[in-house]
């Protein structure tokens, strides 16, 4: 989930890839990203054209995956601002409801989600959109700074400050100065995903890439983290607006 602006986009036959520097590790991680990005990171001593034909060689895997995603986001959700309609928070669906009068824009409250009627009214959809994000970016800084809280002595590091906001198609990122980003639609997730994500960054300061080493950090802290990980694989394309 690490993010990483230093990169170039290459294609090698029908494969458009996003390669990420090298790093000190022995192996090339390929990754189909939250957004149907392939990223591959190769270890430092390898040249372009040799990054290029390790992607080709695991080309069969990539189509594999490619067209998994492809199968899970189709299910993705399109929400309307209307009363009724599903939103997500912590794992719970909730109905919305239009309200005339409240002194914030969005409220959960007796099990629902009232929005003032008057940001729909008078700035459609993208402020109804607005009004949700900052809903879960107020909750997500406490929350998420009571997880970290709590497993970073578990984890064994130290972070940085922490912020809550857009980060388009990841769910977090660490920096290598210990600070943690994370997406806003987190929140969205059930507490032991949330869990999983927050475990997964704190253990990326310790192993930038997702070595061998990295995944045995996140599994002394979350021994079933195969199961988490794979429930936001399969439901991600759920949480969203």
């Amino acid at each position: 989930m690490s993010a990483d602006v230093r990169s170039t986009v290459r294609k090698v036959k029908d494969i458009e890839y996003r390669l990420l520097p090298g790093t000190a590790r022995q192996t090339t991680d390929i990754v189909i990203e939250r957004d149907g990005c392939v990223t591959v990171r190769p270890p430092a001593r390898m040249t372009p054209e040799q990054v290029d034909d390790t992607v080709l060689s695991r080309r069969r895997w990539i189509y594999r995956n490619l067209a998994e995603w492809r199968d899970l986001n189709s299910t993705r959700v399109v929400r309307e601002w209307v009363n009724g309609e599903s939103f997500l928070y912590l794992g719970g669906a909730y109905r919305l409801l239009l309200v005339g009068e409240q002194n914030e824009p969005v409220k959960l409250r007796d099990g629902r989600f009232c929005l003032l009627r008057s940001v729909v009214d008078q700035g459609g959809k993208a402020a109804a959109h607005e009004a949700f994000r900052d809903f879960y970016i107020t909750r997500g800084r406490v929350r998420l700074k009571q997880r970290v809280e709590h497993f970073a002595p578990r984890v064994g590091v130290q972070p940085g400050p922490l912020q809550v906001k857009e980060l388009g198609y990841r769910w977090a990122s660490s920096l290598s100065g210990g600070g943690l980003h994370f997406h806003w639609k987190c929140l969205m997730a059930p507490p032991k995903i949330i869990d999983y994500i927050v475990v997964h960054e704190l253990c990326h300061l310790h192993h930038r890439d997702h070595t061998e080493l990295f995944w045995n950090e996140v599994d002394k802290v979350l021994p079933d983290y195969r199961e988490r990980k794979e429930w936001l694989r399969a439901r991600g394309a759920g949480m969203d607006l």
